[in-house]
């Protein structure tokens, strides 16, 4: 049984992104192919809620190794894509903190599948932010399924 929505995907604007890949590069180092967030529809700093998505496209470096005629989006590619969004809200919260690491993933749950093409949109909810801590529920959907759900924690580094 799936957990509690954080917030439903189904309520979230994505026609008015607030932070399309120029401004994701701006607060988050990652580029080219592991840039793996591509827009921020919602940052809820009072009640560390966010949102955001990456749209997966045929031609991505991973599609022709996993699986050969049948291509899934790695997990562990949907967790660093939830990693890059926790991150974005961290620095939003502490904006001299540097870059974060991730430094763990607990209680992940891998309930669907993603496929290209698709969009996978991620939520999340800030449970522990502190300046040398972040800890954040995450959880992924596609088609407003939730196909995964973990907690990252990370530190500035």
């Amino acid at each position: 049984m799936p957990p509690p929505l954080i917030l439903d995907p189904a309520r979230l604007d994505f026609s008015h992104p607030i932070a399309g890949p120029a401004e994701i590069e701006r607060i988050n180092p990652h580029r080219h192919e592991f840039r793996l967030l591509d827009g921020v529809v919602l940052l809820d700093l009072e009640r560390a809620v966010y949102a955001g998505y990456h749209d997966i496209h045929p031609d991505a470096f991973w599609v022709r190794g996993h699986i050969p005629g049948r291509p899934l989006f790695p997990g562990v590619l949907m967790i660093e894509a939830a990693a890059q969004l926790a991150s974005f809200l961290f620095r939003h919260v502490f904006p001299n903190s540097g870059f974060i690491g991730f430094t763990g993933v607990d209680k992940a749950k891998f309930r669907g599948v993603a496929t290209p093409p698709s969009r996978l949109v991620i939520v999340g909810r800030g449970t522990q932010l502190k300046p040398r801590r972040m800890i954040c529920e995450s959880q992924g959907f596609v088609d407003h399924t939730m196909i995964f759900e973990c907690e990252i924690t990370g530190m500035p580094v």
